[in-house]
């Protein structure tokens, strides 16, 4: 089929391809990430993703949970192609807003390729744009711009700390080979303020916000079928990242995160520093998959609680990654039961093993 003719579908199916780890991968060198440069994308690695997360009140204090992830996708079987029709990157995005008076999770999703006009991720900078939705960054922090169905994210985030590093130095293994690491670094503790739109209807909020960015030549070990993992703004200031990779049987491949303190004070925690022990279960009416809405979460830096502020929060995603996950905003609680933080939790792999 010309590259010109390619459906959805294709697009869909190439991605997966790219990133599905057919070809061999190499371990990532240590290098000192460069800013701004490296707030830009990386088209020679082939998987990137900006993911910010967040929660925001608004006046009558009514609580909202915010996600806007951009991914960007090389397809490496058009990489010698010369027409401007070949897809030779492919940038998908995500919404979603968790509305807890509501009690309901919307979501929202995209996927074209890269050039054309139709969807573009810079080089030197944040800037990410898929037809009418845009993360951008400037002088003053982000701006995200999400027109989507049946709702809309006007929001703008202003950096309070600087750039987190996670791993070692910015270089974050995910698995017992060289081989399975990203670039990765965190901004907590952004100040976000703008307007949520629901059905029309529109809310000033103010909040806090999170976001990841990391990029990467391969990810999972072969025996991983998912991860859980949050990162939660302290109320403190500080940040808490923790995460581990499940096989098949539940049992933990890898783990790792950073504990940030409010005084700047920075943890990072090795692979057998970190346990994740699940809690109450939800069972999605849609799909069947069970998910912990709860969890222990084992740290250096002390035993948390997660607890699910909306049970469902499943997200399907089958119509730009292929699939089917789970992500929503979540307290992060003490051991003795007092809030601390808030943030995201997400767990991936829970209705098939994730192919990334």
């Amino acid at each position: 089929m010309p590259p010109a003719l390619l459906s959805r579908r294709d697009l869909l199916l190439a991605a997966l391809a790219a990133s599905s780890g057919l070809a061999p991968a190499w371990a990532l060198p240590p290098r000192t990430l460069q800013f701004p440069r490296d707030f830009g994308s990386h088209p020679e690695l082939r998987t990137e993703w900006w993911y910010v997360t967040g929660h925001a009140q608004a006046e009558g204090g009514r609580a909202f949970g915010f996600q806007v992830t951009f991914f960007r996708s090389r397809v490496d079987a058009t990489q010698g192609m010369r027409s401007k029709f070949a897809a030779q990157q492919l940038v998908f995005a995500h919404a979603a807003v968790t509305d807890l008076e509501g009690r309901a999770l919307r979501h929202d999703q995209r996927i074209a390729r890269a050039g054309l006009g139709g969807a573009s991720a810079s080089e030197t900078d944040t800037a990410l744009r898929l037809r009418d939705w845009s993360l951008l960054r400037g002088e003053d922090g982000y701006t995200a711009r999400i027109p989507a169905s049946g709702f809309t994210l006007e929001l703008r985030f202003a950096p309070t700390q600087p750039v987190l590093l996670q791993g070692r130095a910015g270089l974050s293994r995910k698995g017992p080979d060289e081989a399975q690491a990203s670039y990765y670094y965190s901004e907590p503790q952004l100040a976000a303020q703008g307007r949520i739109v629901l059905d029309g209807r529109p809310f000033a909020v103010r909040g806090r916000a999170w976001l990841d960015h990391e990029w990467s030549e391969a990810l999972l070990h072969p025996e991983a079928v998912g991860w859980d993992w949050i990162g939660m703004n302290l109320d403190d200031g500080g940040a808490l990242t923790a995460f581990h990779l499940r096989r098949a049987d539940g049992s933990a491949l890898w783990s790792g995160g950073s504990f940030r303190a409010g005084d700047g004070t920075l943890r990072v925690f090795g692979p057998d520093e970190v346990r994740f022990e699940a809690g109450r279960p939800w069972n999605s009416p849609r799909t069947q998959a069970r998910y912990p809405v709860q969890w222990r979460v084992r740290t250096p830096a002390g035993d948390f609680e997660v607890r699910a502020l909306l049970d469902d929060q499943e997200l399907d995603s089958r119509g730009s990654t292929g699939g089917v996950y789970w992500e929503g905003l979540s307290d992060l609680l003490d051991g003795q039961g007092r809030r601390v933080g808030r943030g995201y939790l997400e767990m991936t792999g829970y209705v098939a093993p994730l192919r990334l």
